[in-house]
């Protein structure tokens, strides 16, 4: 079973996103095939808070459990609001992400922004990561940010 992004043609009908657990996040990486996620929401718009992650090392936890606006990857990607890709993280930082996070192991590596549905606020980020070095398509971006734009929905629908 896998999740519901709210695009056609996707693999991922039927998951109920309102959990946002591992198995939420296990789908997403099984459409995308990554080995590595996290999701962080963000209650203030200054800082993104841990919900859930798959294959990051334990070592890297209390990293990326809180993460302020503009710092790392997924902080990068909440500031600029815009998505965030590195091709080879083992390589290269992009000027954001920090040295630690080559301890992940992950090479490609793409995190979206969840923006509310009136473009005013921030409300976390979605990201994903592949052992390999790679580059994500203009599709795969849409595509993970449908699913970023559905867990806003979800978030939104709870408040």
């Amino acid at each position: 079973m896998a999740h519901d992004t709210g695009h056609d043609g996707g693999k991922d009908a039927g998951r109920d996103p309102q959990d946002f657990g591992e198995d939420w996040l296990a789908g997403v990486l099984g459409d995308f095939d990554c080995q590595t996620g996290t999701l962080h929401r963000s209650h203030d718009g200054e800082w993104l808070d841990l919900v859930v992650s798959i294959g990051v090392p334990q070592p890297l936890m209390p990293v990326i459990t809180r993460i302020p606006f503009g710092k790392g990857i997924a902080g990068a990607a909440a500031a600029t609001r815009e998505p965030v890709e590195l091709c080879n993280l083992q390589q290269d930082l992009g000027g954001v992400a920090k040295e630690g996070a080559r301890q992940t192991q992950v090479s490609g590596s793409l995190a979206v922004p969840v923006i509310s549905a009136d473009g005013g606020r921030v409300l976390g980020t979605l990201g994903i990561g592949k052992v390999e070095p790679y580059s994500f398509s203009a599709e795969e971006k849409a595509r993970l940010a449908a699913v970023a734009a559905e867990v806003a929905r979800q978030w939104q629908s709870g408040e």
